[in-house]
């Protein structure tokens, strides 16, 4: 009789214990992620000029990637970005660059930038979220990122060069 009293009582147990944990899991609070907004930070002006009259084609506020992070992320996660705005990578040495578009909402012009402030090469229209690799033609210090068509609209070519200041 005490064995049986014992089974019950263990059996019981077991069962009250199951459904107390299957009610918790029903009564789970549905939770939302909330993307954040990554805003443009003005961090300097650019002016970019042609090469041959030395004419201001153009001024940019700009935000600066001059470190590991930033120059990584860039402009990844951004939903947008104004025309008259752009990303300056500042890079330590000169040297051929490669950039993807991994991550990166909206469609680019990437502008690649001798370490005497003269444009050596341009990828024009990279396409969002492609990770197709977009080489310079030659060794730059500078990358200036734009929104994709604005450097057939301002009709740059090699030789045009930049000027900026940092705040």
């Amino acid at each position: 009789m005490k064995r049986q009293w014992l089974r019950l009582f263990a059996v019981s147990t077991f069962g009250i214990l199951c459904f107390s944990s299957l009610s918790c899991k029903e009564t789970q609070q549905n939770t939302k992620v909330k993307a954040a907004t990554i805003s443009f930070k003005k961090e300097g002006e650019l002016q970019i000029k042609k090469a041959i009259t030395d004419s201001v084609i153009t001024t940019l506020d700009i935000e600066i990637a001059d470190d590991d992070y930033s120059t990584q992320t860039g402009l990844m996660y951004r939903k947008r970005m104004e025309n008259n705005q752009g990303m300056l990578f500042i890079f330590p040495d000169s040297d051929y660059r490669s950039f993807y578009m991994k991550n990166t909402e909206i469609s680019l012009d990437i502008i690649y930038i001798s370490e005497d402030k003269h444009i050596v090469s341009i990828q024009k229209n990279a396409k969002p979220m492609d990770e197709t690799s977009l080489p310079s033609e030659a060794p730059a210090k500078f990358v200036l990122e734009v929104n994709a068509g604005l450097s057939e609209t301002w009709n740059l070519e090699k030789g045009d060069t930049i000027e900026f200041t940092s705040n």
